[in-house]
């Protein structure tokens, strides 16, 4: 069974510089996650709680999840305070009552919450798969968000690990 991790796409991304591909990102969650919940594998929304003023602050608009998300009723909400859903967030003890297969990761933003994710699952012992066109960020001030998908990618990729990292495109999962 797999467990999809959807991090932090939620209406505060809007603010501020445009999201790479943002539009297509959401659609090919969307894809993935009907797959997987057709194949009974468990959709988890990971939604980041920001502070007082933050574009994430609990109860306001940008707290939502972007409204072009599908979401069914069986899907889990994680909720969390930092970059890492793992550290002080209840998706950990979520992960081993379900013992998924594999953990695919996709969502917001590429270099510090979708990494932070990803190598807290590899540190506790998931079989990660990172959906290389579903995930997303903005042009950071030394380099587009392009190149630090790139380099993401190269990172993941060799990164020591007990279990291999996977990388692959939406279209490879879904066939």
């Amino acid at each position: 069974m797999d467990v999809m991790l959807i991090v932090d796409m939620q209406v505060g991304l809007l603010n501020g510089e445009p999201k790479h591909d943002l539009q297509g990102v959401i659609e090919r969650i969307n894809r993935i996650a009907a797959r997987v919940r057709e194949q009974v594998g468990i959709v988890i929304f990971i939604q980041h709680c920001g502070g007082e003023g933050d574009d994430f602050e609990p109860q306001t608009p940008g707290w939502a999840f972007l409204p072009e998300l599908i979401r069914d009723p069986a899907d889990l909400v994680v909720q969390k305070q930092m970059n890492d859903p793992f550290a002080g967030a209840e998706l950990q003890a979520r992960l081993n009552r379900i013992a998924p297969d594999r953990v695919l990761v996709t969502g917001w933003a590429t270099d510090l919450c979708v990494d932070a994710t990803v190598r807290s699952a590899v540190s506790n012992h998931h079989h990660v798969v990172v959906v290389t066109d579903a995930h997303t960020l903005s042009d950071r001030p030394h380099l587009d968000a392009a190149s630090v998908i790139r380099h993401h990618h190269w990172v993941w990729r060799n990164l020591i690990t007990q279990k291999p990292i996977r990388l692959a495109q939406t279209d490879e999962l879904l066939i």
